[in-house]
């Protein structure tokens, strides 16, 4: 059954009344800064309010309103690279802390939660990785292998996952992972740190951020925050042009929710080994129905023009696997940001003591996001952290050279747009309810022409990192 489009928004969006604090004033001063509202920036300021600091978080949009408002929501230690990879890049101990480091994380999301009475549905449940067609089981029992060195010694083999009507043959299950409503979890974070004594301005638009021994964040149309340190938790750096930059890609990835009927599918998460991969879980929906949230078709962002064609196929992947399935309900797509050498990068901005960083999410921002918290958090506080050293953002990981030299090969392609004309010549040739890229003299605009023939234009640079954007 071919289904309908779906809302074009997160399922997540805008289910919680989350607190905000009142505009900020001359002279604003406070021990820690933090830019961004999402799942990394709330959980540090949370930690960091309970052991008595002042905190100030800074956000342009609403609390979970990035990324973190756009997740599916999986909470896992199975790691998207996989452990084989993670040892090749990291080595045993490197790759060993990473799955300790997410592990670790779950559980302190499940302790939050229980610690502040949040409901945010909460639920341990089990993981199953599948082989997609034509893969070979020599990649799933090398990954048990790894898996049992490294000390994750409940990791087993299965005869197939538990999806009613499919085999999928050999899958290892990753016992006792989790998921939860990131909003919701977000709102009672949000509720925990004023309580605490922090400060949450959301609709705030952060202009420059300055480092040094007395840091300071310069808010648009606004004060400037003194702080003791400043933490940037926006999904990519906003302080710095350079130095991460050429470290991580951001790709795109797509979401869509499929009703079935309550209970038809075991609640678990379920992910492929393809590339890209499939990762899908359940979603309580209503009294009779869940939603089973199904994501996939990643790519290079701004590199591919066909979003409902990839809609249309993880719809047609979906009803493969999965039986009786209902109407597609909602519909989305997300920005993450894939490093090099497959982990985030938590700690000190490059060269920077008082500036702090998290980004490169690979697909799991939730427990990088908790990560983030609990790394920095000790970071702030001079204590001793062993996860430090595998997060830092100046290491430099030598067996990811090749990635990071075709990465940033792919980038320079880019631009190449500076030199080349417009799509079209004028705004006569733009159709109403579309946009294209038009050559001004050395400028480059984009131009998008309203149903009511009205143009609207910005420049076609991107921001990220000044290539022209399609």
């Amino acid at each position: 059954m071919k289904s309908d489009a779906g809302k074009t928004d997160s399922i997540w969006t805008a289910t919680a009344d989350i607190p905000t604090g009142a505009p900020l004033t001359d002279g604003t001063t406070t021990n820690v800064c933090i830019v961004g509202a999402g799942i990394a920036g709330m959980t540090t300021a949370y930690l960091l309010a309970r052991e008595g600091l002042s905190v100030i978080v800074l956000d342009d949009g609403v609390v979970a309103g990035g990324e973190t408002g756009r997740t599916t929501a999986h909470l896992s230690y199975a790691l998207d690279d996989g452990f084989v990879k993670l040892e090749h890049l990291h080595g045993f101990r490197g790759a060993k802390l990473a799955a300790e480091s997410h592990k670790a994380a779950v559980d302190q999301i499940e302790r939050i939660v229980a610690d502040e009475n949040i409901d945010c549905e909460f639920s341990r449940v089990d993981g199953y990785l599948f082989l997609g067609a034509g893969q070979a089981l020599d990649d799933l029992e090398s990954e048990l292998e790894t898996a049992h060195r490294l000390g994750l010694t409940e990791v087993r083999m299965v005869d197939t996952a538990p999806i009613p009507g499919c085999n999928t043959g050999p899958t290892l299950l990753f016992p006792n992972q989790a998921q939860f409503h990131p909003v919701k979890y977000l709102d009672g974070l949000a509720r925990a740190i004023e309580r605490d004594g922090g400060r949450i301005h959301t609709r705030t638009h952060v202009v420059s951020i300055r480092g040094g021994e007395r840091p300071s964040v310069k808010v648009e149309a606004g004060p400037t925050v003194s702080a003791k340190n400043v933490v940037v938790a926006t999904n990519t750096p906003i302080n710095d042009w350079v130095k991460i930059h050429t470290k991580q890609a951001p790709y795109r990835t797509y979401v869509i929710g499929i009703l079935v009927e309550r209970g038809s599918i075991p609640k678990a998460l379920y992910w492929d080994t393809l590339h890209p991969y499939h990762y899908v879980r359940m979603q309580p929906f209503s009294e009779r129905e869940d939603l089973l949230l199904i994501g996939g078709e990643d790519h290079k962002t701004g590199q591919a023009h066909d979003t409902d064609a990839r809609f249309d196929r993880l719809e047609g992947w979906a009803r493969q696997m999965f039986r009786n399935l209902g109407v597609i309900e909602f519909r989305w797509s997300g920005q993450i940001m894939e490093p090099v050498d497959g982990l985030a990068f938590i700690g000190h901005n490059p060269g920077e003591e008082t500036i702090y960083i998290v980004t490169g999410d690979s697909g799991h921002g939730m427990t990088h996001g908790t990560i983030a918290g609990m790394l920095i958090s000790d970071l702030i506080q001079e204590r001793d952290n062993e996860w430090k050293k595998i997060y830092d953002p100046s290491r430099k990981t030598l067996k990811s050279v090749g990635e990071f030299a075709r990465e940033n090969l792919n980038v320079a392609a880019q631009y190449v747009d500076y030199v080349t004309g417009g799509e079209v010549k004028d705004e006569n040739q733009i159709e109403r309810g579309s946009g294209s890229i038009i050559r001004r003299g050395l400028e480059k605009i984009a131009v998008y022409k309203d149903d009511t023939g009205e143009c609207h234009e910005l420049s076609a640079i991107c921001p990220h990192l000044g290539c022209i954007v399609d």
